[in-house]
Order: C-alpha cells, then structure tokens, then sequence
C-alpha cells in the first residue's frame, strides 16, 4: 500500500487505540470526581454527540475547499487541545459538568469533521482498486482497539484514577497529527468554489447526492437505523443485565469485549468475500445479516445461560458488521464524486449521529411506559426488517461509472448516471 499509507495508519491506530482507551471517561469523571447525579450523566452522554454533529454541519462544505491533510491535522490538535482542558481544570479544581459537556460537544464535531476530511484523502491517495482492502485495515485496526482499549484503560483508571485516559487521548491525538504530517507527499488541489465565503447550497450538496442517489439513499436508510436501534438498546441491555438479572460488572464487560473478535474476523474476511462473490452481493448479503441477530438479547437470562446467549448474539452482530462495515465505505466512495465526497461524508455522519441520539431518547421513553425487555424486543423485530431498505438487486443491471473516470461537475451536483 505505499510508505504514505503507511503513515495514515499508523495515525489512525494510535488515535483510536487512544479513544478506546478512554471508552466512557466522561461519564466515570462525572460520577467518581464530580459525584454527578443519573440525569446529569444522562445529559453528558446525549448532548455533546447531538450538539456536536449540529455544529459539523456547515463544516462539510468547509472542508471541501480545502486540502485535506492539513484540516485532518487541525482536528486532531482540536481535539488534543480540548481533553488536555480536562486534567488542567482538575488540577487547578474548576473541573465541572459544563466543562465537560463543552469538551465532549467540540470532540464530537471535530470528529465529523476529520472524518469527513479522511475520507476525501483516502480516495486521493489509494488506487480505486486497493479502496477496500485500505478500509478493511482500518476495520481491523478499530475492532482490535475496541477488544484491548477499554479494559486497559479500565486498569489505568483502577490504578492512577479516571484522568489518566483523557491524558492517554488527548496524547494519542497529538501522536495522530504527527503522523499525518509525516504522510508527506502532494495532494490534489481542492476545486475551487469560485466565492469567499460558504453558499447555502454547499450545505444541502453532500445530503442531495445521499437522497437522490438510487445506491446510497437506501444504504443511508438502513445504516441510520440499524445503528440507531442498536445504540437505542445498549443502555437498556446495561440497565437489565447489571441491575435485576444481577450480572457484576466484570461479566457485563466480557459479554461484549469478547465478540469483538467477530469483527477482526470479518475485517479479514471482507476482502476475499468481495473478489468471489463481487461487492454489491456482499454488501447486501450482510447488511441483512446482521439483522439476524437482533432478538437475541431480549431473552437474556441470569447465569451463564444468559451470558452466552449475549455473547452469540453480539459476536455474530460483529462478524456480519465487519465485514459490511468495510465494504459499505468502499460502496460509498466508489458512487460519490471527488468533488462530492467531504460534505457527504459529513452529511451521513451527521444524520446516523442524529438518528442514534433520536431513537436512543425514543426508546428510553419506551422503556419507562413498556418495560426495559419489552423495549429491547420491540428494537429487535423492527431490527428484522431493516433488510427491505436496501437496495434491491434488480434496482441496477449495470455497474455505474468509477468516480475516477467522472469529472467533476462545474456546479458541484452529481454527474447524471
């Protein structure tokens, strides 16, 4: 893959190893250092995603007109700059829940934005040919970081206090930008936009080109709900094992720490599974797949019993998600322009976000009139028929054109297929 690829990597290894490291820190924090009640640990883990990919809107179009590497970099000491205003806050003794409200809404954009940005570059600096194989590296790296990241950081917490791993991230970020500098090299000049500031247009171009896309409106479709009934039922499914089914907190984390192997799994398998099958088959076969197992946590049981009907369930979620995970990105940066590709990055980051935030309020509501279980269920069966959002086989009879071999269009919309 090259000495430049290498480099982006790297980068992104450390900062999601970093991330992972500080799997939940805020609200830990919260509780253990501010003594925080239920509602305000509610608050904190709702508003800074939500705020945040509220504020990432306009940012899409900024980064379209920009080169790339540069705004990757910035985001990264953004991102740096604002965790280290954590522990400098706690040693001077003005650490409050504000504070980190603040710092979780500006990492939350800053996030959007880098990966809005990261993408655009990927597709720059990688053969079309070798997008996917780039893409299941990245899946691999992120699902190792999320098996050895959370219980390694709950070590350090144990041991040097819940500070340690804001420190150890905002660290990871600096480590990150460095290795983006160090990616050397040229980049494609950003097209020019023609004014000086920001067109109301740049705003809707990214969530145009999802909506009246006939590959990516249903993809978007599906993803944002999925992945908003998934997180919607992750609290609830915390609140059912450790409260009345009585799980300690040890086997709760094991419950979910080991099927993450399913995804390197399926990272692994992608690749191959594309050059057989082709990538459309794939990426249908399991983007519905992984619906298959959503009922599976609703009849979760004391004991072991339960603990192994959470375990298959979410390792085979895993597996099926990593493989699609990987293949998506390449669908999706296969059926968007280049001059295209930041803001709608941006706008299906922003609207998956939005959709988990809206559906995770929505069915913690549920919850409180119906019951926790009955939630998780209800989240299951509307689970099983996210299938019917995606495309449909015969929606295509021939493979559109590579983004490669399509200039860009002079008003910045998609070329006509």
């Amino acid at each position: 893959m090259g000495r430049r690829f290498g480099w982006l990597w790297a980068a992104y290894s450390v900062s999601v190893l970093g991330t992972w490291l500080a799997f939940d820190a805020f609200p830990l924090i919260a509780v253990l250092v501010l003594h925080a009640s239920a509602a305000q640990v509610a608050l904190l883990a709702a508003t800074g995603p939500a705020v945040g990919a509220v504020l990432a809107v306009p940012l899409g179009p900024w980064v379209e007109f920009r080169r790339k590497r540069p705004v990757m970099a910035g985001m990264d000491l953004v991102r740096c700059a604002a965790l280290l205003s954590v522990p400098a806050a706690y040693l001077l003794g003005a650490l409050g829940i504000g504070q980190l409200i603040a710092v979780s809404v500006v990492v939350a954009a800053a996030d959007i934005t880098f990966n809005a940005a990261s993408g655009a570059f990927l597709k720059s600096l990688v053969p079309r040919d070798r997008l996917l194989t780039a893409n299941a590296r990245f899946e691999s790296t992120m699902w190792t970081a999320t098996v050895l990241g959370p219980p390694l950081g709950g070590a350090a917490i144990g041991v040097l206090g819940p500070i340690t791993t804001v420190v150890a991230n905002a660290a990871s970020f600096l480590l990150s930008a460095l290795g983006i500098r160090a990616v050397g090299g040229g980049e494609p000049a950003p097209r020019d936009r023609g004014a000086a500031r920001p067109r109301a247009a740049d705003l809707l171009d990214g969530w145009r080109h999802i909506l009246t896309s006939p590959e990516l409106r249903p993809l978007f479709l599906n993803v944002a709900l999925v992945n908003g009934l998934i997180m919607a039922t992750a609290p609830l499914l915390a609140v059912l094992m450790l409260g009345p089914l009585g799980f300690p907190p040890w086997e709760y984390g094991l419950a979910f720490a080991v099927p993450c192997l399913g995804g390197l799994v399926g990272s692994r398998l992608a690749r191959p599974l594309v050059a057989r099958h082709g990538q459309r088959r794939v990426l249908l076969a399991f983007g519905a797949l992984r619906a298959a197992w959503s009922l599976g946590p609703a009849f979760v049981r004391p004991g072991l019993p339960g603990l192994l009907i959470v375990m298959v369930t979410e390792f085979g979620l895993i597996l099926c998600a990593g493989v699609f995970n990987p293949v998506l990105a390449t669908h999706r940066l296969d059926h968007t322009p280049d001059d295209l590709t930041a803001r709608t990055l941006s706008a299906w980051s922003v609207g998956t976000k939005a959709s988990i935030a809206a559906l995770t309020a929505l069915w913690g509501a549920l919850a409180a009139l119906a019951g926790t279980r009955t939630a998780i269920a209800a989240a299951g069966v509307l689970l099983l028929v996210t299938p019917a959002l995606l495309p449909r086989a015969a929606d295509r009879a021939t493979a559109p054109p590579s983004p490669a071999t399509v200039p860009p269009s002079p008003d910045g919309s998609p070329p006509s297929r």
